[in-house]
C-alpha cells in the first residue's frame, strides 16, 4: 500500500485531548488519527450501503410481522424421547 504525508496544523488543546485518547489505547497519537479516520470513512461507506440496500428492497424498520409457526406440523420437543 502505498503512504503519503498529511500534515495538519491543529490547536494545542486539541493535541493535548488527542494524545490523551491515544494514551488510553496505547497509541501514537499518528496512529489514533488515523484509525479515527478509517473508522469515520467505514462509517460513511456503510451508511452508503445501507440507503442504496433500502431504495432496492425498501426500509427494514421491523414493521412486517415475522410469520407464524406452522402449528399443522409435527415440533421436536428437547424433551421428547428422553426417559
Amino acid at each position: 500500500m502505498d503512504s503519503t504525508v498529511l500534515s495538519l496544523r491543529i490547536d494545542g488543546e486539541l493535541l493535548e485531548r488527542l494524545r490523551g485518547h491515544a494514551a488510553k489505547r496505547g497509541m501514537s497519537v499518528q496512529d489514533y488519527v488515523v484509525r479515527t479516520l478509517i473508522r469515520e470513512d467505514f462509517d460513511e461507506r456503510f451508511k452508503s450501503a445501507v440507503e442504496e440496500t433500502e431504495k432496492f428492497y425498501g426500509p427494514g424498520d421491523g414493521s412486517a410481522d415475522p410469520p407464524a409457526p406452522d402449528r399443522d406440523r409435527d415440533q421436536v420437543r428437547p424433551s421428547a424421547g428422553i426417559a
